[in-house]
């Protein structure tokens, strides 16, 4: 990792403008913002892919952000969850409410978000 340009950053041989660090993560503002404030957020363990990260050992896993009480947010404050999903029966389990699709009322919605975003 000490090769990637995050390693550098980590080791210091690339500056970088600092919002956090510790032991275990460095948060830093992307020179290539899309927006003011736009941070990386790195684990300073190196891995490629969050599933080779040494936390679980678990390949698979959820990563979740709920954001407002419907959304079910209990506290106010932005925080995520890293769940491992061990098995079938452990960790995250998601109930996907599909419902039939009113293709009327789609090509209607598919107008206004076209007509908005043109």
């Amino acid at each position: 990792m000490a090769d990637t340009v995050f390693g550098k950053i980590i080791n210091g041989q690339i500056p970088c403008h600092k919002v956090y660090e510790d032991d275990k993560v460095l948060a830093f503002l992307d020179i290539n913002p899309l927006s003011l404030g736009h941070t990386l957020v790195l684990p300073k363990e190196p891995a490629e892919t969050l599933d080779r990260l040494s936390v679980t050992g678990v390949r698979e896993y959820n990563v979740l952000e709920n954001n407002g009480a419907s959304a079910h947010q209990a506290i106010a404050h932005v925080h995520f969850h890293i769940i491992p999903k061990p098995n079938r029966q452990e960790g995250l389990g998601i109930g996907w409410p599909v419902r039939a699709f009113d293709h009327q009322q789609g090509a209607q919605l598919a107008s206004k978000i076209h007509d908005a975003i043109s």
